[in-house]
């Protein structure tokens, strides 16, 4: 099975009888748009993690201070292994003594569009990967309009840069990351998940 084999890091990484974040995807990929999905997750250190649906598994990128909806912000994201489909949907406690011990919440999500392109030659989610230029037009509930992940490092632990697209949808005075905590799924907040564990 494919998806198997590109789950293997993650697989590696987890003990699924401690953990109850999801094993494998159970969802089906259909004719519909890919989707996207944001968690802020308060481990080690509080970030966010970027995914974005290619084939089937969510390519993933960890964003310490979250995405911007202002175009002159380039924010770090470091790549970090694929997670199954199912993950789209994970809000809760990952316990002590597991990878990624801490809080996730399902900050943002929805449907996105790839756009990557070149001199008018458009380019597969897979091809911009490698490529390491991505640009996708993103239809969430708190991010929507363009973004771009640029590869600036290759090697064992590829970094990226995060960026919004001058559009529409840029907005240099908004700042969701401090404005917007909840999540999307459930209203809750990393604290309200916290003193619900506690």
């Amino acid at each position: 099975m494919a998806e198997s084999k590109n789950l293997k890091d993650y697989h590696q990484k987890r003990d699924f009888d401690q953990t109850s974040e999801p094993k494998e995807s159970l969802k089906k990929t259909s004719g519909e748009k890919p989707i996207f999905v944001i968690q802020k997750h308060d481990a080690s250190n509080l970030h966010y993690d970027f995914r974005l649906q290619v084939g089937d598994v969510l390519k993933s990128w960890a964003v310490p201070k979250g995405p911007s909806t202002d175009p002159s912000e380039k924010r770090l994201a470091l790549e970090t292994e694929d997670h199954p489909l199912d993950y789209a949907d994970f809000e809760g406690v990952i316990p002590e003594g597991q990878y990624g011990a801490g809080v996730v919440i399902v900050w943002d999500t929805g449907t996105y569009e790839n756009t990557s392109e070149k001199k008018g030659e458009k380019y597969s989610m897979e091809e911009a990967l490698e490529k390491g230029h991505i640009t996708v037009t993103l239809q969430g509930k708190k991010l929507t309009g363009g973004y771009a992940l640029i590869r600036t490092q290759g090697g064992e632990n590829p970094k990226w840069l995060l960026m919004k697209k001058k559009d529409d949808e840029a907005d240099a005075r908004r700042n969701p990351v401090s404005t917007e905590p909840k999540s999307v799924i459930s209203g809750k907040t990393i604290e309200d998940i916290k003193k619900e564990d506690a």
